[in-house]
């Protein structure tokens, strides 16, 4: 009698016990500008959000055609109450104004960065009392707004503020959330 070889079945690995897994973190909600992936993007966004905080300070918005002018948002304060300052005048064509809206999300050595320029061939070049009449810079971290009337910064090319909380004073405080501004400026006539 021959022996016939004994088959031995493969052994079966034993499952290894699952180690315990981390809990997946639950995904934020993320805001739109956490969902952001390009400047445009945020750039885009920045004007919706400006265009919401001015409607709810009272002002007409309107949107120029494309993205060809200098400004971002015309603002119509004409139906506003006057400044104190200034007597009614019924007959007064509305004045309009142009806003060039900025934003920035991140700090950089302890600063907001903004650029206030526009660029030509490559070259930063500052914005023109005849293009636009506010600069509007948006600290998006902070939810700020700074209203800046281009005849104060006219020249430069860019800005930098501080946070909040910044035990140094910056120089852009005065214009921090400073809507009033905005009703005082030498805007656009239409007739």
């Amino acid at each position: 009698m021959s022996k016939r070889p004994i088959r031995r079945r493969p052994q079966r690995r034993a499952k290894a016990s699952p180690t315990p897994s981390r809990s997946p973190k639950t995904p934020q909600p993320l805001t739109p500008f956490g969902r952001e992936l390009t400047t445009k993007r945020r750039g885009e966004i920045s004007e919706l959000a400006f265009a919401l905080a001015a409607a709810r300070h009272g002002f007409g918005i309107a949107k120029p055609f494309g993205d060809s002018e200098r400004y971002d948002i015309i603002l119509d304060p004409s139906h506003l109450p006057a400044p104190p300052t200034a007597p009614p005048n019924p007959d007064a064509r509305p004045r309009l104004v142009r806003v060039q809206v900025k934003s920035s999300t991140q700090l950089q050595n302890g600063l907001y960065h903004i650029n206030a320029h526009r660029r030509i061939n490559g070259r930063a070049v500052p914005y023109k009392l005849s293009e636009i009449d506010f600069i509007v810079a948006y600290i998006i971290p902070e939810d700020s707004w700074f209203i800046l009337p281009l005849a104060h910064i006219h020249g430069q090319t860019s800005l930098l503020f501080r946070p909040k909380r910044s035990p140094i004073p910056s120089p852009y405080n005065d214009y921090r959330e400073s809507w009033h501004l905005l009703h005082q400026p030498d805007g656009l006539t239409f007739a």
